[in-house]
């Protein structure tokens, strides 16, 4: 890929302090880097702070305008050989112009997660009943999906989501790449940089806090898990941190009860490497998870959910303890904080994780490989995908607004 111009439109600029969305944003922009391409990131949203600077890295940046014409000129004079779009609404916005004036740009979706998953899963649980295959069908799925249809090729970062693509909405496995997070090997370097068992302090759970299913997290454990392991070791601490907590969210900081809400953590890998145990009792969600990820890079143990281990470590023996009931989670949370046999077999678990299943080197060439095989058959690629081409046909949806058009103005 030495030389093409690659153009990602980005949901939001990337922000990997705060999300593992910008984390993985930063992953694919270094793949690409690492073959020779030049990165243009656009987005429409408004910069924020906290925002990392990819001018830092060699990317171009440009703010772009949704609903605009001014996009059309800037793509058509660009003239990118891919266009990469950071979750299916940005493709939703601005996928047809990129079709219309660029259209042998090689059109990836980023799914980060399968939104109308994490939706469905979220649904069944405010509804207070199990999860259902028919909760998938919803609005949001059909919107993804074609999203997915249109695009050349999407990312899909689980497993669970493969399967789940391919075997309930029959999506042909030639438009889909299952591409997990990109991580450095661990040696025996980085395992030297990491306090041992002794060394290390109370319970940490890190997340942003506009992801619900993170506020959720924060939430059970305050008024469920957290009670059961203060019986059981009242002397211990559990560090909350995240980004853009709200006061709703501030108001749960109990120093008396030992819960402390701490706010952005600006070194996150600094915090995670000093907690003994992370505590992710996550009850709703998709993909994959970032902090479950981060904790094996850091040698810290995990305490997790089966939706929050969901995909995350294939046959290999989990980094740490996989418990779902209230009372088993904070006996599985207090035996891994005092046994520290245990604790260093979970964390050689993760140490295994991370090197086989999340790999750059392996997952990353295959990636490349992916594209530059579509890319020099790209037109019997889209032969192939005909349901794709009549979704990125706007003359369907056209008639349907003309003859509302009429309707109206014939009143």
């Amino acid at each position: 890929m030495k030389n093409q111009k690659i153009l990602i439109i980005g949901l939001v600029w990337p922000e990997p302090n705060s999300s593992a969305a910008g984390t993985r944003m930063l992953q694919l922009i270094g793949l690409l880097q690492q073959n020779g391409c030049e990165i243009i990131f656009a987005s429409a949203a408004s910069y924020s702070e906290f925002a990392f600077d990819v001018t830092q890295i060699g990317v171009e940046k440009v703010s772009i305008v949704l609903n605009d014409a001014s996009f059309d000129a800037f793509v058509k004079t660009l003239d990118p050989h891919m266009v990469l779009f950071d979750r299916f609404v940005t493709e939703e916005q601005f996928g047809w112009r990129v079709a219309e004036n660029c259209p042998n740009a090689l059109r990836i979706l980023d799914t980060e997660d399968l939104h109308f998953l994490r939706l469905a899963r979220q649904l069944a649980f405010n509804e207070k009943r199990e999860f259902s295959i028919h909760d998938l069908f919803s609005d949001t799925a059909k919107r993804e999906i074609a999203s997915i249809l249109r695009c050349d090729l999407s990312l899909i970062i689980s497993e669970t989501e493969m399967d789940l693509l391919q075997n309930e909405f029959k999506i042909d496995a030639s438009l889909l790449h299952y591409l997990p997070f990109l991580v450095a090997k661990i040696d025996e370097g980085v395992i030297e940089t990491w306090p041992d068992f002794l060394g290390r302090k109370d319970f940490i759970f890190i997340g942003n806090f506009l992801h619900e299913p993170n506020w959720n997290t924060v939430q059970y454990l305050k008024e469920t898990i957290w009670p059961r392991i203060r019986k059981l070791l009242p002397d211990v601490s559990l560090q909350v941190y995240g980004a853009y907590a709200s006061q709703k969210v501030l108001q749960l900081h109990k120093p008396s009860e030992k819960f402390f809400i701490n706010g952005r953590a600006m070194f996150a890998t600094t915090v995670v490497k000093n907690a003994r145990v992370v505590l992710a009792p996550i009850r709703f969600g998709a993909g994959a998870k970032g902090k479950l990820i981060e904790a094996m890079q850091c040698g810290t143990p995990s305490v997790t959910t089966t939706i929050g281990a969901e995909s995350m470590h294939g046959n290999f023996a989990w980094n740490g303890i996989i418990a779902n009931d209230p009372d088993e989670i904070a006996e599985a949370a207090a035996e891994l904080y005092q046994n520290e046999t245990l604790w260093k077999q979970a964390q050689s678990n993760g140490l295994a994780i991370v090197n086989n299943r999340y790999s750059k080197q392996i997952f990353g060439q295959k990636v490349i490989d992916t594209m530059l095989e579509i890319q020099t058959n790209l037109a019997i690629h889209r032969r192939r995908n005909f349901i794709g081409s009549i979704l990125q046909h706007h003359s369907l949806a056209s008639t349907k607004y003309l003859s509302r058009w009429i309707e109206a103005k014939n009143k």
